[in-house]
C-alpha cells in the first residue's frame, strides 16, 4: 500500500511540473463529467423512501444490524451517509427516510437473493444501486464464472422484479467504476470491465432510471489529484472519493 500511494503521487507530481494539472473544486468536477451525459433527474417528494443497494462501495462502514433510517449505523461512512446527509439538510421538512442495505462482495445474482428482505420490504420509492464491479473482479480473482450476459440478465431480472412488486418505482443507476494502475486494478480488466460500465448505462436508459457516470467523474476527478486520493485501492473509494460519489449521486436528483 505505502509503495502504492509513493508511486501515485509520484505521478501526479510528474503531471502536475507538465501543466497537466487543473484547479477543480468537487461541484466542479462533477459538473464536468456530468454535462455531457444529459442525466435524467430523478425528484425527490415528501416522504420518500430512498434504498441504497450493492457492494462493498455502498455497505462501507455500516452496522448491519440497524434498523432506523438516517442514521450513521444504517447509511455508514461512504457515499451514502454524504448523500443522504445533504438531502436531510437541504429538505427538513420532506419527512425523507434513508436506508442502506449494500453488502460488501455481492454480485448481482446475490443482491438479488436477498431483495424480498432487504429492498421489497422497505417499500421504497427510490432505489440506488451500485453494483458490477464484482461481478468482473471476481472472475479474475475467485472463480466465478458469471460474463456480462450474466451480469446483464440478472440485473434486468431484478428491476423488472422490483417495478411488479413497487409500481411507480424509481432508479438511480450507478457506474461500475474502477481506476487503473492501482493495487487491485491493471490491464487485465481491460476491454472486459468496460462493457460493465456501459451496460449499466443501457439498463438505465431501458428503465428510464437516473444514470450516475461514476467513472467518468472520477476520471475527471484524477486531473485534481492522484488515484490514491480518491481511492485505497483503485476499488473502493477514500474519503474524499466517497464525498466525489455523493456529489454525483446528487446530480442524479432533483
Amino acid at each position: 500500500m505505502k509503495n502504492f500511494i509513493e508511486n501515485s503521487r509520484r505521478k501526479f507530481l510528474k503531471n502536475a511540473t507538465l501543466g497537466t494539472i487543473a484547479t477543480l473544486t468537487i461541484p466542479q468536477i462533477v459538473s464536468a463529467a456530468t454535462a455531457a451525459a444529459s442525466m435524467n433527474k430523478i425528484k425527490i417528494n415528501d416522504n420518500d423512501v430512498i434504498l441504497f443497494q450493492g457492494d462493498s462501495i455502498t455497505d462501507w462502514g455500516r452496522d448491519h444490524n440497524a434498523t432506523e433510517p438516517n442514521t450513521t449505523g444504517m447509511l455508514g461512512t461512504s457515499y451514502a451517509l454524504h448523500a443522504a446527509g445533504e438531502l436531510l439538510l437541504k429538505h427538513p421538512q420532506k419527512n425523507l427516510k434513508f436506508y442502506n442495505r449494500g453488502v460488501s462482495g455481492n454480485k448481482v445474482f446475490q443482491m438479488a437473493e436477498r431483495w424480498d428482505v432487504e429492498a421489497l420490504n422497505f417499500k421504497p420509492n427510490i432505489v440506488s444501486i451500485h453494483i458490477g464491479v464484482n461481478d468482473f473482479w471476481h472472475t479474475l480473482t475467485s472463480g466465478y464464472k458469471g460474463t456480462i450476459d450474466t451480469y446483464v440478465t440478472d440485473y434486468k431480472a431484478l428491476l423488472d422484479r422490483t417495478q411488479k412488486a413497487l409500481p411507480g418505482v424509481k432508479f438511480i443507476i450507478g457506474e461500475p467504476f474502477a481506476i487503473r494502475g492501482t493495487k487491485f486494478v491493471d490491464d487485465k480488466w481491460y476491454p472486459t470491465f468496460d462493457l460493465f460500465r456501459k451496460a449499466a448505462k443501457d439498463i438505465a436508459d431501458q428503465y428510464n432510471a437516473a444514470f450516475v457516470p461514476q467513472q467518468a467523474i472520477i476520471d475527471k476527478a484524477l486531473q485534481s489529484a492522484p488515484a490514491s486520493y480518491w481511492s485505497i485501492d483503485g476499488v473502493h473509494p477514500s474519503v474524499a472519493g466517497s464525498r466525489l460519489m455523493a456529489q454525483g449521486w446528487l446530480e442524479a436528483v432533483k
